[in-house]
């Protein structure tokens, strides 16, 4: 999972892996090759020693970046038979991908730590490649801090369906958690509070914890995307620095729920102010994110004239390619001038936005959409009534919200990135999917502000019950051709992944809609 596009079973007795198994790799396939042999130590207890050449004979795991080129960046084979299994891809990512493809096909001890096996491989050949680019997670940290160890935890989960992309939400009305010299307030009094937290902390990453996490996703071949929300989403900012505000006066740091709260004076007087903490602050994420993205969110702002919005768009897109950054914006962006290169990301709700495309009724997210398309931009769908992870699954379930509905996981599951937005993007407009996992009600009972923070359960708890299992519904849409799909399929696929995930330590939600494998 996700379903490759090709497998042909072979039949035959299993390949195993044992005491004697070899993992064969060049120079250039080393680093995946050590990755690999680091997992597969710690599950069977065998020394899989790195080769630069197979014996004759002996069972072994070999890489290679000997592949044929129409397998593209992150395709790959895997061919297991007669006591060897080969992984080819024509990139290292490509490998790495294969690498989580047996890694599924292993028994789910191979999740764990020292267990006696048997380690067997069915014998086949998979062919395999994405269909979208952009497959991305999303967390939210500005509304609850996620430490950096669990940030971490959350992108080791994510790839081993295949994600390629950490969508990293880090600032927020309730909390600002990226480092920053250039205004050092942010993380002394914009760090200070979270959704429902008064005051504490503060809570940001260092930028010692920043880069290692970088680093860890690029293990992983994940790049990570920083956002800085603007002009909206802001009063964590507008706490920090004065002249943020039309007043010039720094307002109370805000723990509450509520949306459009706030947003960036966006007056001719103030605009040289925001401009300047706009360029610093991006320079700021640039420098610590070697991926091509900066994400400047632009969704839901509250009382502004449409030229002044269009003129926060475009200071802060110009503010990112200055960076050596490509834009994505939330979808509101389209109504902002766009640069060359630039993605949008559509939140809509499908069940109310698709009935009305090309009909008078046409939603408002839809009319953005048209724009930004338009002007040339690519969409990542990340429907909320759909991919929104922070969604109920049940009215019975213990966290979520339900503003956009409720999300099963089928619901997660049965739907189109392209077919959902016809004929306003078509297929290669779609840059690739996402699925956001939103954090300003991480507690039970998320109707009112809580009377205690004893109430809400340590981040993991919350991250594990609404990823899993509708993470790799989503993953699967992003990489799996159309065709490929079928929820019936999934549905028994997925029920084979709970004892991996009760070998990760994963408190993954047990949907009734799924019959559970022991």
């Amino acid at each position: 999972m996700p379903q490759p596009e090709r497998v042909a079973a072979l039949g035959g007795p299993a390949v195993a892996l044992t005491a004697a198994t070899t993992i064969v790799a060049g120079r250039a396939e080393r680093q995946v090759a050590t990755h690999l042999a680091r997992t597969l130590r710690r599950a069977t207890g065998f020394p899989m020693p790195l080769a630069a050449a197979a014996t004759p004979a002996a069972p072994t795991v070999e890489l290679t970046l000997a592949a044929p080129a129409g397998l593209g960046r992150e395709g790959y084979t895997l061919t297991a038979r007669n006591q060897r299994v080969r992984l080819a891809a024509t990139t290292a990512e490509g490998l790495f991908r294969a690498t989580q493809t047996l890694l599924q096909l292993l028994p789910p001890d191979v999740e764990t730590t020292g267990r006696p096996g048997p380690w067997t491989v069915p014998q086949v050949e998979i062919t395999d490649r994405p269909r979208f680019g952009y497959r991305g997670l999303m967390l939210d940290v500005g509304r609850r801090f996620v430490p950096a160890a669990s940030v971490k935890r959350l992108i080791d989960q994510a790839a081993r369906y295949k994600i390629n992309v950490f969508h990293w939400h880090l600032t927020e009305d309730q909390g600002w958690r990226l480092p920053s010299r250039a205004f050092p307030a942010l993380n002394r009094i914009g760090a200070s509070t979270q959704a429902g937290w008064r005051e504490g902390g503060p809570w940001f990453y260092t930028e010692a914890e920043y880069r290692d996490v970088v680093a860890y996703a690029a293990e992983r071949f994940i790049t990570v995307v920083p956002e800085i929300d603007g002009p909206g989403h802001s009063a964590a900012a507008m706490a920090s620095v004065p002249g943020l505000n039309c007043d010039g006066v720094a307002r109370e740091p805000y723990h509450g729920f509520d949306v459009r709260v706030s947003v960036f004076c966006l007056d001719e007087a103030r605009l040289p102010a925001v401009r300047d903490f706009v360029d610093k602050t991006f320079a700021e994420a640039a420098a610590l994110s070697p991926g091509p993205w900066l994400h400047i969110g632009g969704d839901e702002v509250p009382s502004v004239t449409r030229e002044q919005y269009a003129a926060y768009v475009g200071l802060a897109g110009r503010a990112a390619v200055a960076n050596g950054k490509r834009v994505i914006g939330w979808h509101q962006v389209g109504d902002g001038p766009l640069p060359p290169g630039s993605a949008v990301q559509y939140w809509g709700l499908t069940h109310e936005d698709r009935p009305a495309i090309g009909t008078a009724e046409e939603t408002e997210s839809v009319r953005l959409l048209r724009r930004a398309v338009r002007q040339g931009a690519q969409v990542i769908v990340s429907p909320a009534d759909r991919a929104y992870l922070d969604m109920k699954y049940t009215a019975d379930t213990p966290y979520g919200l339900r503003w956009a509905g409720l999300v099963p996981v089928e619901r997660a599951y049965d739907w189109d990135p392209v077919r959902v937005l016809e004929p306003v993007v078509a297929e290669g407009q779609v840059l690739g999917v996402e699925a956001p996992l939103w954090t300003d009600r991480a507690y039970p009972g998320s109707h009112r502000l809580p009377d205690s923070t004893a109430v809400y359960p340590d981040p993991e708890v919350y991250l594990d019950h609404m990823v899993f299992p509708r993470l790799p519904a989503i993953a699967e849409l992003g990489w799996s051709p159309e065709r490929a799909r079928d929820w019936p399929g999934f549905r028994a696929r997925l029920a084979a992944h709970g004892p991996r995930w009760a070998a990760r330590g994963i408190g993954f939600h047990r949907s009734p809609e799924i019959d559970w494998a022991d």
